[in-house]
């Protein structure tokens, strides 16, 4: 493995050498070496050094033999740390890459990117076989299952490419078998001596894809996401960094992990905005993880039923591969899809009785139901009959979601909490009531209409607890009727052979969205959330209830599916110019004075408009339309081009000029490259 890097010897004392820390600054630092230096100082040692008044674990990135500073004023390095690099060559490459992408302090990307145990300094020790967080097999293996005609030509066009960079886009529908083929792959790369790097989209699907790999593979295998303690993390980063692991599989931030003998990348999903950091150092795994897998020479298989737009504008353009499942596997059939029209119908609590009688009847077949509310809480309002207040969070000016198992209100923005009133405050009645659907109130709903049916709710609420959802999924995967009531982290990959029944409660709500990217979003939702129905040998049906039955996504992702669906958004997204066919940066400014952060990005905006071609435009600042998040208010100024070089040359000149706004040390502010989330 290259530990490679600039290499500064003893002989040299005078020599510079150029130091990272987890600072904002968007620059390296000018240090001494030691006096009593018995090592080569090379890139990617981690060293102690003096920062004003403190002393920060930093890590090497460069040398020099000049500075711009004297050296007579240049301090020493306190204490190097290690005798070889904890970051080789290549992650130094990618961590380089992606602070500037992303313009981030490189710093902070690698005090991102590193387990606490590592960035705090301490010794990277030998560890034991009790303190690791890896799994090994003693148990018998299941075989591997015989792949369909589909699922062998995909797995065999992949291998034909060989071991060097090759982008795949694979666009299977759901239930076609993808996580067959990706065990297939990661078994052909391991027996070569190979190790592999799987994402999944959130922590609720890394324990099934555990499970699912540990059934599989006697190889070491080990898990890396934020629900691991301080120690299972760096155990597993060890792992995986000397060789010791076979597979990894994990969240968004697995992606740096290090590899000794890297061989393979499989992002599950692809499409999931899970893979978008959304705060401080906003990155995009699978981004990411495509620049890696070119950066190590290695292929890349990005996996989805519902690829995202930008990966499938990418595979059309044939920058990728693009490989198709088009049949479920195991002859599974694609279930049938019907809208309930609900306008001038009677609802009890949200179900129609078209929809109670089917519900009713999938159970009498033994069989599993899902209903689908992407809305935590009892109900989203609390409101007094009387007079018509409601209960608001003043930190936020939105209403609290009514919580009844807590009990509690809580803002599902800012995570704040209060007790449940006895009356209104503004004229003291009683009459306070919860208005809408949250899937407390469905739960509770289908527990008095199916009192003999056991009803399981999973969402954030319910699966908070480490090891509440792995015990959840095994009371239903033991098949016997029973309802499922979720939010959107029911449609992330799960695997529930008995649901022959998925109801979309509400699916109005995400018709109408000012974001442009809110049709794709919910045409990924909705046949994400269909294909948990008729997995197994029976056949599925969705029921969707709506008072917009005409709407065109609905009828288009109902009559067409999604593979049509998505190129003719496709088509849209050319004739507007948007993502994919333009690029996009997000400049965020809040403070909790209003004036500030507008002024900031006003002043941003006017430092820009100098710059600006034909091809570049600045739109805004505008409130954000979550305007007032805990206590402070949000504006946002957008910068879009037709030439990615161009907007990120543009930035890499303007960046120093915000920084140095005077404004900008009074607010809070951020660059957000490729935003997906404009709330």
């Amino acid at each position: 493995m290259n530990q490679g890097g600039n290499t500064l010897h003893s002989s040299n004392a005078n020599s510079v050498v150029k130091v990272v820390v987890n600072t904002p600054l968007r620059r390296s630092f000018d240090y001494l070496p030691p006096e009593n230096l018995t090592c080569q100082l090379v890139e990617g040692l981690r060293v102690k050094v003096p920062f004003g008044k403190r002393e920060l674990i930093g890590l090497i990135v460069n040398t020099s033999a000049e500075s711009e500073f004297a050296l007579d004023d240049l301090k020493r390095i306190i204490e190097v740390i290690d005798q070889e690099p904890v970051i080789d060559a290549s992650m130094m490459k990618l961590f380089k890459w992606a602070a500037t992408y992303y313009h981030y302090p490189l710093g902070q990307v690698i005090h991102n990117a590193l387990p606490t145990r590592v960035r705090q300094g301490k010794t990277l020790t030998i560890k034991t076989n009790s303190d690791s967080n890896s799994q090994e097999n003693a148990k018998e293996l299941t075989p591997q299952l015989h792949l369909n005609d589909e699922q062998e030509q995909v797995k065999a066009s992949i291998l034909q490419q060989g071991n060097g960079f090759h982008c795949f886009l694979l666009e299977g529908v759901t239930g076609s078998g993808k996580t067959e083929v990706y065990m297939q792959l990661i078994a052909e790369k391991v027996q070569a001596g190979l190790q592999v790097i799987m994402l999944v989209p959130e922590i609720s699907l890394t324990p099934q894809t555990i499970q699912h790999l540990q059934g599989r593979f006697a190889d070491k295998i080990v898990a890396i996401h934020s629900g691991l303690t301080d120690k299972q993390r760096f155990m597993a980063w060890t792992d995986a960094r000397l060789g010791d692991a076979d597979i990894i599989i994990g969240t968004r931030s697995a992606i740096f992990t290090p590899l000794r003998r890297p061989g393979l990348i499989i992002i599950d999903e692809e499409h999931d905005g899970s893979y978008k950091q959304q705060e401080g150092f906003r990155y995009s795994a699978r981004d990411l993880a495509i620049y890696r897998a070119q950066l190590f020479d290695i292929p890349i298989v990005l996996g989805s039923a519902t690829p995202s737009l930008e990966s499938l504008h990418n595979a059309l353009r044939k920058r990728y591969s693009l490989m198709s499942l088009e049949q479920r596997a195991a002859k599974a059939k694609q279930p049938t899809f019907a809208c309930i029209d609900l306008k001038g119908k009677a609802l009890s609590e949200g179900f129609s009785e078209q929809l109670l009688a089917a519900i009713k009847s999938h159970l009498q077949q033994n069989k599993q139901v899902l209903i689908f509310l992407n809305r935590r809480g009892y109900a989203p309002l609390l409101q007094c009959h009387d007079c018509g207040w409601t209960a608001s969070c003043p930190r936020c000016e939105t209403s609290y979601t009514l919580h009844r198992n807590s009990p509690e209100l809580r803002c599902h923005r800012c995570e704040s909490q209060r007790k449940i009133i006895p009356a209104c405050p503004s004229c003291q009645s009683k009459a306070l009531l919860p208005i809408g659907l949250g899937t407390e109130r469905t739960e509770k709903k289908l527990e008095e209409t199916f009192p003999d049916v056991p009803v399981f709710r999973i969402d954030r609420d319910t699966t908070r607890n480490r090891g509440k959802l792995e015990n959840i999924i095994s009371e239903i995967n033991k098949g016997q009727a029973a309802i499922l009531v979720g939010t959107q982290m029911l449609a992330k990959g799960h695997h529930f052979p008995e649901v022959t029944l998925v109801a979309v409660l509400d699916a109005d709500a995400g018709l109408f969205s000012s974001d442009f990217r809110g049709q794709e979003f919910m045409g990924q939702l909705l046949i994400q959330v269909a294909g948990r129905s008729g997995r197994g040998e029976n056949a599925g049906e969705v029921l969707i209830q709506t008072h917009n039955s005409t709407h065109p996504t609905l009828r288009s992702l109902i009559n067409d599916g999604y593979k049509k669906f998505s190129r003719t958004l496709l088509e849209q997204r050319d004739i507007t110019n948007l993502p994919p066919f333009s690029y996009q940066v997000l400049i965020r400014a809040e403070a909790s004075n209003a004036s500030l952060p507008m002024s900031f990005l006003q002043d941003v905006k006017n430092l820009t408009k100098k710059m600006l071609t034909n091809t570049t435009f600045a739109l805004g600042p505008l409130p954000a339309p979550m305007e007032k998040r805990a206590g402070r208010f949000r504006f946002q100024l957008l910068l879009q081009s037709s030439s990615r070089a161009e907007l990120h040359t543009l930035l890499n000149h303007l960046v120093p000029a915000y920084e140095a706004l005077p404004q900008s040390r009074k607010v809070r502010w951020s660059i957000d490259v490729d935003p997906l989330d404009f709330s």
